[in-house]
């Protein structure tokens, strides 16, 4: 990076909850990294000659997003996404970085499938992508993957995503190499023996839709079980997509006693419940399903709190033709990198729910300290990834409009406000807004 010139993003209000700053200030980046953050004449006496310069007058300025679980399906179902172009609707939704889940074909669990990611991440050169490896080989629950190999080769963290780890004696084992490697387990909670053919949260929409349920009890035996785990092993425990109110208090307790545990919500788990399967659109279904008003409210209250610390987007591509099948028989999930943010601040900030510096933390620095990776933070010396806000512009959703290969989007034609500006990455700018 070191030809690159200088960045100057002035005029901005700045907020990097990493530093508690939320100030008028300006940001100069250098050779891909974070040189100075703070009065516009010093920053202005620093600058090199051929300094470029994006005024941000009237945006806001922080640290560049971090979406801990996405699926960018490469290998193998490129026709619902590739590293590429799930890189370029990241950043269009604010993402300078993402996590992708290993539940690809193949799965990724060993550690040339970890380097292939990298390397599929580079030729993109848009957002920087942190592979997850598998817990177990293929995804299977049968043996452990191997960890310490995709750990060398740039695993941030382990995930079978998609399937719990079926036994507890396989996970406890999976725990104590994760904790060798300082790495995390990520963990699905879903008992299958619980969930069986459920397509939608048990509960009265589904006994009066005829359709199916899953039980909430199907994910918070699995949480009550990799809790005790973490506590026995004194692993890092990161639940994924939280989606009951008894996950919550789980989690909550867990915290209060020491346990070493972390845990993530959707969007769409706080501003969508099972009632939205009345319609019976596919679009609907999502595992963990969309659970009742009284769940969405217990998660929001849960992040109000602290004790779930992310927020993730859980973006899963699907093919227009499979969303299109009978709900029952449409495959599980939703898109959701290029409207999380636009979701969650016209939902979720403009409603007074949560500040706007703390819903930056949860999708900068918390899910970089989780993963333990570079960014979350303006902080001199920290990678130049950096998103600049519009938060008066006013939009539709429009899929047809992304970027993402997919169009299983859940708000379409929903009107939002606020979006993305410019998103920088290494100092680099790799989204500008049309107009």
């Amino acid at each position: 990076m070191s030809g690159e010139p200088d960045l100057l993003i002035a005029n901005g209000r700045v907020i990097d909850p990493s530093q508690k700053l939320e100030a008028e200030a300006d940001v100069l980046l250098r050779n891909g990294a974070v040189f100075f953050i703070g009065d516009p004449k010093q920053a202005r006496a620093l600058a090199a000659d051929k300094t470029e310069i994006l005024d941000a007058s009237g945006k806001v300025v922080t640290p560049g997003l971090i979406d801990m679980h996405v699926h960018l399906r490469e290998p193998g179902m490129e026709e619902e996404e590739t590293i590429a172009s799930g890189c370029a609707a990241a950043v269009a939704g604010g993402f300078t970085s993402v996590a992708c889940m290993p539940n690809t074909d193949p799965a990724l669990d060993n550690e040339a499938a970890i380097i292939f990611v990298q390397e599929q991440a580079r030729k993109a050169g848009l957002a920087n992508v942190f592979p997850v490896g598998t817990i177990t080989r293929g995804r299977r629950g049968q043996e452990l993957a191997e960890m310490a190999q995709m750990a060398r080769g740039g695993a941030v963290a382990f995930s079978d995503d998609g399937n719990s780890v079926p036994t507890a004696g396989l996970l406890r084992h999976a725990m104590l190499y994760a904790r060798m490697l300082g790495k995390a387990i990520l963990e699905h909670c879903e008992d299958p023996s619980l969930s069986a053919n459920g397509v939608m949260h048990e509960g009265y929409f589904s006994t009066i839709l005829g359709l199916p349920g899953t039980p909430a009890e199907a994910e918070e035996i699995i949480v009550a079980r990799d809790v005790a785990l973490a506590k026995l092993t004194g692993a890092r425990l990161h639940i994924q997509h939280v989606s009951t109110a008894g996950s919550v208090e789980i989690i909550r307790r867990a915290k209060a006693q020491g346990v070493a545990v972390t845990a993530e919500v959707c969007p769409h788990h706080l501003v969508l419940t099972d009632e939205c399967v009345r319609t019976y659109n596919p679009v609907y279904r999502v595992s963990p399903p969309l659970r009742t008003a009284a769940d969405a409210a217990a998660c929001l209250r849960g992040l109000q709190e602290g004790v779930i610390d992310v927020i993730a987007s859980d973006h899963a591509p699907h093919l227009a033709e499979e969303k299109e099948l009978e709900f029952a028989a449409a495959p599980a999930g939703m898109i959701g990198l290029e409207t999380t943010m636009g979701v969650l601040l016209t939902e979720i900030v403009a409603k007074g729910l949560l500040s706007l510096p703390t819903l930056i933390a949860r999708m900068t620095i918390a899910p970089a300290q989780i993963l333990g990776i570079d960014g979350g933070t303006l902080r001199p010396g920290a990678a130049g990834d950096v998103t600049i806000w519009d938060l008066e512009r006013a939009w539709v959703v429009e899929p047809k409009r992304f970027r993402s290969k997919s169009r299983n989007c859940p708000y379409r034609g929903r009107a939002l406000r606020g979006a993305t500006w410019a998103t920088v990455v290494k100092g680099r700018v790799v989204y500008r807004a049309e107009g």
